[in-house]
């Protein structure tokens, strides 16, 4: 079978390899049908920050049919679709007998600790799987996963309804985010980002408002500038990060789930004396499920955010493409089927 796989920082080849065998015991066996890239898949393949095992099938976004099953799993039967969690966690730890996954001590990723989802099948612990409606469209349903990562940042900024909020970075965490917040309606969503483009197409998408972050609070489409005390940085930019505790008013909150690179010089008197709050965002908690229940309802909208659909052999072109910042949407989606 074909399969992009990670040796090196910067070395990233589609192989042929050979598919995998009978899954063991807990483990089930996937026929991938579609995946998305996300921008850790990039930021790993730069800088190899998390590689422990090379060569790894990249890819932690993405949807696929079961195929087989190891000995004692009942909870999937052969032809469930279904989307993969992308924390690989222990199940032992004390944070994962209290349900938080997202804080396993030997917590991993998927695509690096094991082979993930940029081949044409891949296998996984039953435990890290959610059945997925089988008439979704694959390239809906592997977005699931950076749904539920924009899902939990929402849940952690903990906004009121009525509160505007603004969000640095349309990227696909970003433009996912918008649209959670903007539903029903009934808040100002504000989005800034250096692609014009890209930040528009998320204000159309969600209805939020494009502003300019280095204008702020002095931009006319502000209204709220005074009262805005929420954000949410998808960037990662630690220059983003200071300019939103500039803007945002005593009392704020500013969610942090970008990757960053470098660190932030803070004054921690700015956070004293405006009771400002710095939350961090690490990948998901609980959110899976509800991600993937919203998925029908969130397909229009989410099929604008997409791209390209490529096939496994133009991952690597793919790649180049989005660090020199060229696509024009928010997700690129591999395709490994042409039907549902």
């Amino acid at each position: 079978m074909k399969a992009a796989r990670l040796h090196a920082a910067g070395d990233l080849r589609v192989e042929d390899v050979p598919s995998p065998g009978e899954p063991a015991p807990g483990w089930v066996r996937l026929k991938v049908t579609a995946a998305g890239i996300c921008g850790s898949d990039l930021h790993n393949f730069r800088t190899g920050q998390w590689i422990s095992r090379a060569p790894s099938v990249a890819g932690h976004e993405f949807a696929g049919e079961v195929i087989a099953v190891g000995a004692g799993v009942s909870q999937f039967a052969l032809g469930d679709r279904v989307v993969a969690d992308s924390r690989f966690w222990c199940g032992e730890c004390p944070a994962c007998r209290a349900g938080r996954h997202n804080f396993c001590a030997r917590l991993g990723f998927v695509g690096e600790v094991c082979d993930g989802g940029f081949a044409e099948e891949t296998q996984l612990p039953a435990r890290l799987l959610v059945r997925h409606d089988p008439m979704l469209d694959p390239a809906i349903a592997a977005m699931a996963e950076p749904l539920a990562v924009a899902l939990h940042a929402a849940r952690r900024l903990a906004a009121p309804a009525a509160a505007p909020v603004l969000i640095a970075g349309c990227g696909p965490i970003g433009g996912l985010a918008a649209l959670l917040l903007s539903r029903p309606g009934e808040r100002q969503v504000l989005v800034a980002d250096r692609n014009t483009a890209r930040a528009e197409l998320v204000a159309k998408v969600s209805g939020a408002t494009v502003v300019d972050l280095d204008a702020l609070p002095c931009d006319p489409n502000l209204r709220h500038a005074p009262n805005l005390r929420h954000a949410i940085d998808a960037t990662g930019s630690v220059a983003v990060m200071a300019r939103l505790l500039d803007v945002l008013a005593g009392g704020g909150t500013l969610a942090l789930v970008g990757i960053s690179h470098g660190r932030l010089d803070l004054d921690p008197n700015l956070l004293v004396e405006r009771e400002i709050a710095l939350v961090g965002c690490h990948a998901f908690a609980d959110e899976l499920a509800p991600a993937v229940a919203m998925l029908g309802d969130l397909a229009p909208a989410l099929s604008r955010f997409v791209s390209d659909e490529i096939a496994i052999g133009e991952i690597p072109a793919a790649y180049q493409r989005l660090i020199a910042g060229v696509s024009g949407g928010l997700k690129t989606i591999v395709r490994m089927e042409s039907g549902r």
